[in-house]
């Protein structure tokens, strides 16, 4: 079962939300963030109510050069297109959980509900799902089984590196199209 936490209003959501907070923060190794722009929280659970995992979906990453060359976007058509992208920005199976291909299993969910409930919370439906994964610590396995794919790797800079001094771990860059139609959907042709 998913059961979106978001910060929608209800009591019942707020103390999920907080709950999505706290184990994130206590079990993700980039902690909690308060995080900017739209964004929905979810919590995956087994038949039985077992939490199994909990996952956060936000506003996209400003500028991904990888990501942007892959969609073939200038200037204008990436500040008019941008908000159609979402970032999966936390993903944390809780530590006491091992299910083979659960992770899996829960992106492939994840990527025919998450267009939906943005909809009805944000009033449009993203394109494309994007995260980035440090590899120094994880594979990605779990993406690419689930289909998505890889472009590569980030160039080691953050958004606060205005002046070329920041060094930040190199990400590889995982997409997902959660449209049928093809790249021209975030071109805008």
């Amino acid at each position: 079962m998913v059961e979106v936490a978001d910060t929608g209003g209800h009591h019942a959501n707020r103390q999920l939300s907080g709950r999505c907070n706290t184990f994130i923060q206590r079990y993700h190794y980039l902690g909690y963030q308060v995080t900017v722009g739209a964004n929905l929280r979810y919590r995956v659970t087994a038949a039985d109510g077992r939490e199994l995992a909990y996952l956060v979906w936000g506003s996209e990453a400003w500028k991904t050069a990888l990501r942007d060359r892959w969609i073939g976007w200038n200037e204008e058509q990436r500040r008019q297109r941008l908000h159609l992208i979402i970032n999966n920005t936390r993903f944390l199976i809780l530590p006491w959980v091992h299910s083979p291909n659960l992770a899996s299993h829960v992106l492939g969910l994840m990527a025919r509900i998450v267009p939906a409930d943005w909809k009805q919370r944000f009033g449009y439906r993203p394109v494309l799902a994007e995260t980035l994964v440090d590899s120094t610590r994880y594979t990605g396995h779990c993406y690419r089984t689930a289909n998505w794919l890889n472009l590569g790797q980030t160039t080691g800079r953050s958004k606060w590196d205005r002046y070329n001094t920041l060094s930040v771990p190199k990400k590889d860059v995982w997409l997902y199209l959660l449209s049928k139609v093809p790249r021209s959907d975030l071109i805008g042709t």
